[in-house]
């Protein structure tokens, strides 16, 4: 069997830049109470009419850019959001229809969180299988139009922010580029974080009574989701390397979902592994959801941060509850 390794990497984030001093006009709130729980400083929010499709695809022209082919050289798209367009269809047919791909296949990924790595493991194994020879991942969100920006909401909407990230995954001898990937589940605790509505259990599936109760607004029990993350990302980082007979002193660099300042300082101490090893930019673009990996990633690329014959980790935790790895020999 081949291997499948990342030929490109690329980001889109909207112009428009969000600092918690801006939030202070909009909440009760300040700078040193958002940093001081999130690590976040600033985040980028989309004008109105630009849409997780419209992220989306500026990512995937830079990804494919960088892989040095042509978008008629994609045989395949998976798209990953927790913030479609619409109800339905998904986003990536949008995004293929932008592309100007005519026929090819668009796969929609919603674990939220670890959207973007569990559509990476489609890719992969697409790949590796002999399926396609290049096939687009992207995970793209735009958080900030469903966010309740007052003083009730602020536990959730200060972590927040827009944007999107993309690779192209296209084939490699065998033992080079992605190793391995590791996803897990447990929907018992997927209560603890959730928007709700609108909900096909409900008729009619949104109400005014509905949005009256903020039934449409994220929701989140943040002792609980910070307490299984931190356990959840070093086991699932050292999953990954025993997979594959290496150790935490292989590793070059961990690139972590950018959920919260305090998740990723806790991860790092868990693995023992110095803070520069651990990549962060949590503090300029907040929790971008499905799109937060991919754009540290890209940004890793572009910053030198990653080398050939680096090994480097991207590891997930979110909504579902649902975690994820990908071990990857650069």
């Amino acid at each position: 069997m081949r291997g499948a390794r990342i030929l490109g990497t690329g980001r889109a984030l909207p112009p428009r830049v969000v600092t918690n001093t801006d939030l202070t006009k909009l909440m009760d709130t300040t700078e040193e109470w958002i940093v001081q729980r999130t690590g976040v400083r600033e985040r980028r929010f989309v004008d109105p009419g630009t849409g997780s499709s419209d992220l989306g695809a500026e990512a995937a022209r830079a990804a494919v850019s960088r892989a040095g082919i042509s978008l008629s050289d994609i045989d395949f798209l998976v798209f990953a959001t927790l913030t479609p367009d619409y109800f339905f269809p998904g986003g990536g047919v949008f995004v293929q229809e932008m592309l100007g791909l005519p026929t090819v296949g668009a796969l929609d990924v919603r674990t939220q969180c670890t959207g973007f790595l569990y559509g990476l493991s489609v890719a992969e194994a697409y790949v590796k299988g002999g399926f396609f020879d290049h096939v687009l991942v992207i995970g793209s969100e735009v958080q900030s139009t469903g966010l309740d920006m007052s003083t009730a909401g602020r536990d959730v909407s200060v972590i927040f922010g827009d944007g999107a990230g993309a690779v192209v995954v296209g084939p490699a001898e065998e033992g080079r580029g992605i190793l391995s990937s590791h996803l897990h589940a447990e929907g018992k605790y997927a209560r603890e974080l959730m928007c709700e509505a609108p909900s096909s259990l409900e008729h009619p599936r949104i109400s005014h009574e509905m949005l009256s109760a903020g039934r449409h607004l994220p929701r989140m029990n943040g002792r609980y989701v910070f307490t299984h993350a931190v356990r959840r990302f070093p086991e699932v980082i050292r999953e990954a390397l025993a997979a594959n007979g290496v150790s935490m002193a292989d590793l070059s660099l961990v690139i972590p979902h950018q959920a919260n300042l305090r998740i990723t300082q806790a991860v790092a101490n868990a693995l023992g592994v110095p803070g520069e090893k651990v990549y962060s930019n949590v503090e300029r673009y907040g929790n971008t959801t499905a799109a937060s990996i991919p754009i540290a990633l890209d940004e890793c690329v572009e910053q030198g941060r990653i080398r050939e014959g680096d090994l480097v980790c991207l590891a997930a935790f979110g909504s579902g509850f649902t975690w994820a790895s990908t071990l990857i020999r650069w």
